[in-house]
């Protein structure tokens, strides 16, 4: 019997939050993990309470014809990361790893050049969460060190 890696068997479990997403372009999954034990998890929908782009049939972002990466502020979704960094606390995600798996909702394949926004990193660095690993197919994935994007600042970029 092969065994899952271990990297892949926490995409899995990100993979599987993604399915609780509310979003009509892509659905993102997240969980934090700390020497070995899930801290949280979080996945891209509506705020609480609020009607969610899938109850509404509509995203506003789509509607606008607005690519990738932009138009957020038209966005009704708090980010799977956001999400699985308000259910943790600090201390818990000092040193963790954030596992993420975006899944396109048009076509049901993989979020292949997915990576935190902006402002995702920017609440990344504060948490203090080490790095990020990002899948692009069902086994291969990315790594990125959180250390990189205090180095690079990309907020810098105008």
């Amino acid at each position: 019997m092969n065994r899952v890696d271990k990297i892949n068997y926490y995409l899995n479990i990100a993979q599987t939050v993604a399915e609780r997403g509310t979003c009509l372009r892509n659905n993102y999954g997240s969980i934090i993990v700390k020497n070995d034990e899930i801290i949280s998890t979080g996945y891209s929908g509506a705020p609480r309470g609020r009607k969610n782009c899938l109850d509404l049939g509509v995203c506003q972002r789509q509607k606008s014809d607005m690519p990738s990466g932009k138009g957020y502020d038209k966005c009704r979704s708090v980010h799977s990361e956001q999400n699985a960094m308000l259910s943790a606390a600090r201390k818990d995600m000092i040193g963790a790893t954030l596992y993420l798996v975006g899944i396109n909702q048009r076509n049901n394949e993989y979020v292949t050049d997915n990576e935190p926004c902006t402002f995702c990193k920017r609440m990344l660095i504060n948490s203090g969460i080490k790095e990020v690993v990002m899948r692009d197919t069902k086994t291969k994935y990315r790594i990125e060190h959180v250390e990189n994007w205090i180095k690079n600042d990309d907020s810098l970029d105008y």
